[in-house]
């Protein structure tokens, strides 16, 4: 019950925030405390940063906004950073006020765009300003949901360059994940746009509780924790008490060490079996080779499902930080028999997925594996990462918050703002792949995930749950939970596209001004003192390193800059080469014909051989002919068995009749093959050997620098190799330190002095002129992607001006397309023709633009990656989705984001062409890549 005072606080409240009152009237729950300030500072006409976990209620704060715009008669932006955050917010806001009253922009859908509440993505918004929309006029507020995504590597700069340009007139709500720099974030925000109150909130409105599941059986991470099998049930340890869990409280304490005990000898004795272990072969034989043991703590998927069932713990979020492990998992699950659905459930299920994918094509079904993703629904059990086609993950994000799917196996990306609560959330592990190397999950990575754990208004409790792997120490996953906060650092810097929009809209000096108040240039000023006291340590241990390297015959340092000189020369050339010999051997394999008489230069078929079909229907890795040998083999060939061109000899004809499969017509063909080629000997035609002989000579520079190494006196130093090995740290360090001094040179004006180079790049290329753009720089203002430059100079030379259809779609495409492994071919496949030739232009505008990007220091433009061109290709040409995704091996759902990317971006060049026919044929592309499962788009895709 409410004390007096408390009753005469919230009549004061009433009283002076009449807008609040009426906007709590609208929930069937009491705001917290903090939604109350927060709602409070706005109705005052503040603008507010509201810092708080994930799943405390903040967006809350931002439908605030919202009411007050829709009440006074004003317009608000909804701004979010993804796409389907956008549609779920968007659907939120339209159940509670209407569509008439709610419109959606997110580039792949434009609903009622004029509405007095318009939900987008933030690049959306970004656009708008640098155009001047008319569809800002009366806007007023914008909430900036996420905004901490502003430490976004990729994309981060589009919220501060929207915080920085949005008209004064505009109230900001700004909602943020729990950081540790808040105030730094808000005294940033009071610099920029005015006054601004910061509310935050470090309590979680559902109490978190951890776990470890160690085989079948789940374990309190911390001692005297409660139990976890039954709400309510007694404690595994003896103790029904919560007052122990110090997770709960949120004790400042080292939480380390007061990790559960029996976990602590369960880590020693496991991780010392394991290790004796890992010296015999292995136990388990359903174990890939190559992979370590598990221990017999390590519990499967299936079983971990299980127990979450039986303890009364599910619906969960299982996080496997990759793809296939989310697909593998749904599997293995359906193989274990696990069914948690019940009959009335299944029903629902299908009747929901039968019609959320209707409008998919019949014949695309198939590819896309509908009845198997189907199959799983039904009992419960899903996959969400962001290969899969958005209509599967928003099926899978619609059950999920209805209550009838009860695990869903994902990737990080579920993290990121989608609202799919669950009562459970489980990490199988506490490391991933970040497209470089295994790293360990921070303690933000480890709170956002942990944070989905607890529904608000349905769970008195959440539960996070770390599977016991090899090597597990249970005092690393308390210092991950006792570490709720990360520091928000900026991404910001001035991009060439960003450029010649402020230069365009307020002139050179007034937008190096507008960039001096980004907040990477409010954090840089504050980072020197850090930044020298690396020097210093540095350039003491390069003063040690001096003593190892020297040597008594000469200048060991001079010697081994000139190793490292003919070192980078010959990778260089060898790599160069290879690649050239690479190609070389694609074009010539193409150029087989059935009948022709090659000799194949390696592998285990070595030797001459027929060419009985071309294989250039084999698409994965370019062609796959396949030959007949001497030895009357019948062999399908690859790349591997083409390290050097191949030429056909001459030609035999081939029986129409002949059957490959028919040992006595191979015999006589083979003979046929025999007679013809026993007159050229084994080696083949002269020329092949000319060329690789010519191939792998040295470059006389290269000789030259050998012969100054051997010539220099430190070559014949005893202890020259040790000297060496000293000399390589040298150089490291020496690098490092270099680039800190940079660093703290840069600091004053740190972005100003970015956005003069990148000035001096437009300059030079004649995209400005003083304070105004040129015809080429509007052209560039009009394009938005990393290689916007690279797309600019192709569009002002006329490279994509002859195309067809289809070779525009692929030559975008390697503007768009980045890969996401490194396994990638480096040498894909692609279209011939004028393709190639456009290709080759592109390159070579990319390598004059990295080279001026070097002399003006800067480093905008990533390589261009071909891996995209081939599918992009195909599937404008009509192929069908079946055809694409086989010859791709891309998944489809990141097909279907690449094709949209690329629509976007020729989109784009549609606009920046002018009235030219290459407009025309870009706006064709546009039509023929958005068809079938590209088409398909709901509200919510």
């Amino acid at each position: 019950m409410s004390t007096p005072s408390e009753k005469y606080a919230v009549f004061r409240s009433d009283q002076e925030h009449p807008a609040v009152k009426e906007f709590r009237g609208l929930y069937d729950f009491e705001l917290d405390e903090f939604q109350l300030r927060a709602c409070a500072a706005l109705e005052d006409g503040h603008q507010v940063l509201v810092a708080a976990p994930t799943g405390s209620g903040k967006t809350l704060v931002g439908e605030f906004a919202v009411h007050l715009a829709l009440e006074r008669g004003q317009k608000c932006f909804y701004t979010t950073p993804i796409k389907a955050l956008s549609n779920q917010k968007y659907g939120d806001l339209v159940s509670r006020y209407g569509a008439d009253k709610v419109g959606l922009l997110t580039g792949d859908n434009s609903v009622n765009s004029e509405a007095p509440i318009v939900v987008m993505t933030t690049e959306v918004l970004r656009n708008m300003l640098y155009a001047g929309s008319q569809t800002l006029l009366g806007l007023s507020y914008v909430v900036m949901d996420e905004v901490h995504y502003l430490a976004d590597r990729s994309r981060g700069a589009v919220w501060e360059e929207v915080l920085i340009h949005l008209p004064d007139s505009v109230s900001v709500v700004s909602l943020s994940a729990t950081v540790s720099n808040a105030e730094e974030f808000g005294d940033w925000l009071e610099t920029v746009r005015g006054n601004t109150v910061v509310v935050l909130e470090e309590k979680r409105p559902v109490p978190l509780f951890q776990h470890v599941m160690v085989g079948k059986r789940l374990h309190d991470l911390f001692a005297g924790e409660a139990p976890t099998a039954r709400v309510g049930a007694p404690s595994r340890s003896g103790n029904p008490a919560r007052s122990g869990n110090p997770a709960k409280s949120g004790a400042k304490a080292d939480l380390r060490d007061l990790v559960n005990p029996q976990l602590v000898r369960i880590a020693r004795d496991d991780n010392r079996i394991f290790r004796d272990d890992s010296r015999k072969p292995r136990r388990r034989r359903d174990l890939p080779k190559g992979r370590p043991a598990k221990t017999h703590f390590t519990p499967y998927r299936s079983d971990v499902v299980e127990e979450l069932d039986a303890g009364a713990l599910l619906p969960a979020i299982y996080f496997i930080f990759s793809r296939k492990g989310c697909e593998d998992a749904v599997v293995q699950c359906l193989r274990s028999g696990l069914r948690l659905t019940k009959p009335s459930e299944r029903d629902e299920i299908k009747r929901v997925v039968a019609e959320r994918t209707a409008d998919l094509p019949d014949e695309d079904l198939g590819v896309l594996g509908y009845h198997d993703f189907a199959e799983a629904l039904s009992r419960g059990i899903a996959a969400h990462h962001a290969g899969m086609l958005a209509a599967f993950k928003e099926v899978v994000e619609e059950l999920f918050a209805r209550g009838l799917i009860k695990v869903v196996f994902a990737t990080e990306t579920l993290a990121l703002g989608i609202n799919m609560p669950a009562r459970t959330v489980v990490l199988e592990k506490l490391s991933k792949w970040n497209g470089e190397a295994h790293v360990d999950i921070t303690p933000g990575e480890y709170t956002q995930l942990t944070g989905r754990a607890g529904r608000r208004g349905i769970d008195v409790e959440g539960h996070a749950v770390v599977l016991w792997q090899p090597g597990f120490d249970p005092r690393e996953v308390a210092g991950l939970a006792s570490t709720r906060t990360y520091p928000l650092r900026s991404s910001f810097s001035p991009s060439y596209n960003m450029a010649v929009n402020l230069v365009r809209q307020v002139g050179r000096t007034r937008a190096r001004d507008m960039l001096e108040l980004s907040f990477a240039q409010f954090q840089s000023d504050q980072a020197v003192v850090g930044l020298a006291r690396q020097v210093q340590r540095n350039t003491e241990a390069l003063e040690g390193y001096k003593e190892s390297i020297d040597c008594h015959l000469g200048d060991f340092l001079e010697y081994a800059a000139l190793r490292r000189r003919i070192g980078d020369r010959e990778a260089s050339g060898s790599k160069r080469r290879k690649l050239d010999r690479r190609i070389e051997a694609q074009e010539s394999i193409e150029k087989l014909r059935t009948g022709d008489i090659i000799r194949i230069p390696a592998g285990r078929s070595a030797g001459w051989a027929l060419v009985l079909d071309p294989g250039m229907r084999s698409e994965r890795e370019g062609p796959r002919p396949t030959v007949l040998t001497l030895d009357r083999q019948v062999r399908k060939l690859s790349m591997v068995d083409f390290p050097a061109p191949v030429e056909s000899i001459g030609v035999l004809r081939i029986p129409k009749k002949f059957n490959p499969r028919n040992p006595q017509q191979r015999r006589e063909l083979a003979q046929v093959l025999r007679n013809r080629t026993d007159l050229l000997g084994e080696d083949g035609p002269p020329s092949s050997r000319t060329r690789d002989a010519v191939s792998h000579a040295d470059d006389p520079e290269l000789q030259e620098m050998r012969a100054q190494l051997r010539a220099h006196p430190c070559h014949g130093c005893s202890d020259r190799e040790d000297h060496a090995r000293w000399a390589e740290r040298y150089f490291r360090l020496d690098r490092e330190n270099r680039d800190v001094q940079r660093k703290i040179e840069q600091r004053t004006n740190t972005i100003a002095r970015q956005f003069d180079r990148v000035c001096q790049v437009l300059d030079a290329l004649h995209y400005l002129d003083g304070d105004k753009t040129t015809e080429a720089g509007d052209r560039l203002s009009r394009i938005y992607t990393e290689l916007d430059l690279v797309a600019a100079e192709c569009l002002r030379v006329g490279v994509f001006d002859d195309l067809t259809v289809p070779e525009l779609a692929a030559c975008l495409a390697a503007l768009v397309y980045e890969s996401r492994s490194k396994d990638e071919p480096t040498s894909p496949r692609l279209p011939r023709g004028d393709v190639r030739v456009a290709l080759e232009r592109m390159g070579t505008i990319w390598r004059d633009l990295s080279a001026l990007e070097r002399d003006m220091r800067v480093d905008f433009l990533r390589s261009m990656d071909l891996n995209f061109c081939w599918p992009a290709f195909r599937w404008a040409s009509g192929a069908s989705l079946a055809e694409v995704l086989y010859e791709s091996d891309l998944a489809a759902g990141d097909f279907v984001r690449w094709v949209k990317q690329l629509i976007d971006l020729t989109e784009q060049i549609a606009d920046a062409a002018g009235p030219t026919p290459l407009r025309t044929t870009a706006r064709t592309v546009v039509t023929e890549l958005r068809r079938g499962v590209i088409a398909y788009a709901t509200v919510v895709d």
